[in-house]
């Protein structure tokens, strides 16, 4: 069954482009020209990738990242044409998992739309992992459900955040550069900003932790990294 992605975006050319590519690379494609179209094509077709650019009429991509995050959590990634880093950083604070600014290499956008769902697949059990519980005082983590919980109470985490959660802790008291920590959790060669990695930590901190201030799970070594200490 193939693929269905949603690319969202106001420039018809840019769109045209991206669609023939996607579906030379053997997706269908769903394409919205506005951020109201864009929910109301999530909604209707489920989509198993989002391409949302965040300039756009009526509402743009931020917004329509943020309302899209409240009831589905299909992989995300950003278009901009800004350079701005707050605008990379908020997209990633709204829950996007990934952006690409443009101009981009077709083979780069590729490269992330590829990788990001196959994170997506294993996820909703296509591919036959090893099954385990993961448990840190009360903390714990469902690797084969992708759901964490804090007590008896369920966290809600992006896919990204998961895949990072569950990598450091799968590797506690390893410490891991960000460089490294978007080798690997990012899964493929990242031409982004490492900023990406603190963006991700922090909201994984915020959600997990009782202090996010003073982390009790995922710690920094100054000057070197990220650890999870269990």
């Amino acid at each position: 069954m193939e693929q269905n992605v949603l690319i969202v975006d106001d420039e018809k050319a840019i769109v045209d482009i991206l669609k023939f590519n996607l579906k030379r690379e053997g997706f269908s494609v769903t394409v919205a020209y506005d951020g109201e179209e864009a929910i109301e094509a999530v909604k209707r077709k489920e989509p198993d990738l989002i391409l949302l650019d965040i300039m756009m009429p009526k509402l743009d991509g931020l917004q329509t990242c943020k309302i899209i995050r409240k009831e589905f959590d299909t992989p995300i990634i950003m278009l901009t044409a800004r350079a701005e880093e707050v605008d990379k950083v908020l997209g990633l604070e709204l829950g996007a998992d990934d952006y690409v600014t443009k101009p981009f290499s077709i083979r780069e956008l590729m490269a992330r739309v590829k990788a990001n769902l196959r994170r997506s697949y294993v996820k909703n059990g296509e591919d036959n992992g090893k099954k385990s519980l993961l448990s840190f005082g009360a903390l714990h983590i469902d690797v084969d459900k992708y759901e964490v919980y804090k007590e008896d109470q369920i966290i809600e985490l992006t896919l990204r955040e998961f895949e990072l959660l569950k990598f450091l802790a799968t590797q506690k008291e390893h410490i891991f550069s960000r460089e490294q920590l978007l080798e690997k959790v990012w899964g493929y060669e990242y031409y982004g900003d490492v900023r990406t990695v603190d963006v991700t930590i922090r909201r994984l901190r915020e959600k997990v932790e009782d202090n996010p201030g003073k982390p009790e799970f995922i710690l920094t070594k100054r000057g070197v990294g990220y650890f999870f200490k269990g």
